[in-house]
C-alpha cells in the first residue's frame, strides 16, 4: 500500500520527485561532476560512445510513446510540445506546393553551399524587405543554403575557434547540445529575468564582453521560449554592438514573421538584424533562418545561414563533414517561394492567424486562473509560470508527466535551461517551474490539449487533491531505435 504524504510546496532536491528521477535515468541525462564520469555500461552501444543527451522535443516525443502516443494515431493526443507550426491551408495564405518538379539535373548533389539560383532569391529578398536603399547589399555569396536550422548552427559552431561564447537562459533546448558537442565554444550563461520581461540588456552585455572576454553572442530573437523579441533601435544598438566591439553575434531569427501587433496597420512587418547591418562584409552578424517556420515547411529541411562572404566559404567546408547539403529538388522547388508579393501575403495571413490563437489560448489560460506573467509578443510559445500551483505539479518535469495521462504533450522549462555541463540541481534552475506550451498546431488540438490542463488543474485544487499527482508514472522506452523517428 503506497503512503501518501502531504507535499511541500517547493521540492528541495530532485531526488525526491518520480518524474526527476526518470529524466535523470534517460540515456545522457544524468548529471555530471567536476570529476569526469565513467560511462553508463546500459548506455554505450560501442566503446567510447556516450549519450549526449536529447532535445526537450525528443525526450518528450519519448516520454509520450512509453504511454501510449503514437504518430499513425497523433490525432488522439493533443501536441502543444513540438515546435512546429501548423503546415495545412490557413485564412488567405497562398496555397502550398503539393507536388514538385524533379529535373534530371537535380538527382545529382547540390553544392554545399547550395543551389546558386535559390541563394540569390534569399539574397534579393533581405535586400527588398530590409535593405532598400542601402549602399551594401547582400548577394548569393552572402547565403548558405543548410538542411535546416540546427544543421545551419552546427556548421556555423564548427568553424569557431577557441573562444567564450555568451548565451541567456531561458533560450532554444538545441543550443545546450551545440554548446556540449563543440568544445570550443566556452558557454558564459546569463540569466533573463521574468521581472524584466526576460530583456537582454545591451549595456551590460556590452560591459561583459568587455571584462570576460566574449567573442561571440548566440540568441535567438524572437526568442524561444519566452515570445519576446528585440527590436526597432534595440535591435540596431546589438548589431552596433557587433561590430563596435568586434564580437560575433549568432541570431536565430527563424520566428522573425511571428510578430504580433496592436495596431492593424501594423500587420504584415517583420523583424531582422539585416536591416542594421552597414556592411555585409565586414560586420560581424550571422543570421539563420530558413522555410520551417515562417513558410510553415518543417519537413522541407530547407534553411540558411546569412553572413560575410569569408563566413559562408567556411560554412561550405564545414558543410562538407557534417551533413553534405541540402535537399537538391526542395531547393529548386523553394525558389518561387520567396518571391516578394508571395511573401508580403503570406506574411500577413500567418500573422492575423496565429495571433488569433495567441488570443485564444491566453484567454483560456486566465479562466483557468493561470495568468501568464509574460504574454509572448512573438513566436508561438507561451512560457507558462506554474510556481503558485498545487505541488507537486508546481515544477515543470511533473505538470508534463501528469498531462501526459491526459494525452497531452507540452515541453518542460529545464530543457531551455541551456546548461552543457548538467551539473545544476534540477530545482534549483530558474526554468524549473515553467512549461512551453505551442500554439502552433491547428486550433482544435489547442482547445484538446488545453481541456486535459483544465482536467488536471480541477483534480490538483480539490482538498486532498495533490496527494493523488507525482507518481504512478510509466518508464521511458528510451531505445536508440525509438528516439531516430523523432527531429
Amino acid at each position: 500500500m503506497t503512503r501518501h504524504h502531504k507535499p511541500a510546496k517547493h521540492l528541495k532536491h530532485e531526488s525526491e520527485s518520480e518524474a526527476h528521477r526518470i529524466f535523470r535515468e534517460s540515456a545522457g541525462h544524468a548529471p555530471k561532476g567536476l570529476i569526469p564520469q565513467t560511462v553508463n555500461p546500459d548506455e554505450e552501444t560501442v566503446p567510447g560512445i556516450q549519450h549526449p543527451g536529447s532535445t526537450g522535443v525528443i525526450y518528450c516525443s519519448d516520454r509520450a510513446m512509453a504511454n501510449g502516443f503514437s504518430y499513425a494515431s497523433s490525432h488522439e493526443w493533443a501536441n502543444l510540445g513540438q515546435g512546429a507550426p501548423e503546415v495545412g491551408a490557413i485564412p488567405d495564405a497562398p496555397p502550398k506546393p503539393r507536388t514538385i518538379d524533379v529535373p534530371e539535373d537535380s538527382l545529382e548533389y547540390a553544392p554545399t553551399t547550395g543551389v546558386k539560383e535559390l541563394r540569390e532569391a534569399v539574397a534579393n529578398l533581405y535586400n527588398h524587405t530590409y535593405r532598400q536603399g542601402k549602399e551594401s547589399q547582400y548577394t548569393y555569396e552572402n547565403v548558405c543554403i543548410v538542411p535546416g536550422g540546427r544543421s545551419g548552427l552546427s556548421r556555423v559552431a564548427a568553424v569557431i575557434g577557441d573562444v567564450y561564447t555568451s548565451y541567456q537562459i531561458p533560450d532554444y533546448t538545441a543550443y545546450d547540445q551545440v554548446l556540449g558537442a563543440f568544445k570550443r565554444l566556452v558557454p558564459v550563461p546569463t540569466t533573463l529575468d521574468a521581472e524584466d520581461s526576460y530583456h537582454l540588456n545591451i549595456q551590460q552585455t556590452r560591459k561583459d564582453i568587455r571584462t570576460q572576454g566574449l567573442q561571440v553572442l548566440i540568441a535567438s530573437n524572437p526568442r524561444n521560449p519566452t515570445g519576446q523579441v528585440i527590436r526597432d533601435g534595440e535591435l540596431k544598438e546589438l548589431v552596433d554592438l557587433a561590430r563596435d566591439t568586434t564580437t560575433t553575434v549568432i541570431l536565430d531569427e527563424f520566428y522573425s514573421w511571428y510578430i504580433y501587433p496592436e495596431n492593424d496597420e501594423d500587420f504584415g512587418k517583420s523583424v531582422s538584424s539585416a536591416e542594421f547591418i552597414q556592411d555585409v562584409n565586414q560586420d560581424p552578424v550571422v543570421i539563420v533562418d530558413g522555410l520551417t517556420k515562417n513558410w510553415r515547411l518543417p519537413g522541407w529541411r530547407v534553411c540558411w545561414v546569412i553572413g560575410p562572404k569569408n563566413l559562408v566559404t567556411a560554412l561550405s567546408q564545414s558543410g562538407s563533414f557534417l551533413d553534405g547539403g541540402a535537399n537538391h529538388p526542395l531547393q529548386l522547388a523553394a525558389i518561387p517561394l520567396l518571391e516578394p508579393e508571395r511573401v508580403k501575403q503570406e506574411k500577413l495571413s500567418l500573422q492575423k492567424h496565429f495571433k488569433a490563437k495567441r488570443d485564444h489560448v491566453l484567454a483560456r489560460l486566465e479562466a483557468l486562473q493561470l495568468k501568464v506573467k509574460v504574454p509572448p509578443r512573438a513566436t508561438f510559445y507561451i512560457w507558462l509560470d506554474l510556481e503558485d500551483l498545487p505541488a507537486p505539479i508546481n515544477n515543470g518535469l511533473t505538470f508534463f508527466e501528469e498531462l501526459l495521462k491526459e494525452k497531452t504533450i507540452v515541453i518542460p522549462g529545464i530543457f531551455f535551461d541551456i546548461n552543457p555541463s548538467h551539473r545544476r540541481n534540477l530545482v534549483d534552475s530558474p526554468c524549473h517551474h515553467f512549461v512551453r506550451l505551442s500554439f502552433g498546431p491547428p486550433r482544435e488540438d489547442l482547445d484538446k490539449g488545453l481541456d486535459a490542463i483544465e482536467r488536471v488543474l480541477k483534480r490538483a485544487r480539490k482538498e486532498g487533491g495533490p496527494r493523488h499527482f507525482g507518481h504512478g508514472y510509466k518508464k521511458s522506452i528510451d531505445s536508440p531505435t525509438t528516439l531516430t523517428h523523432f527531429v
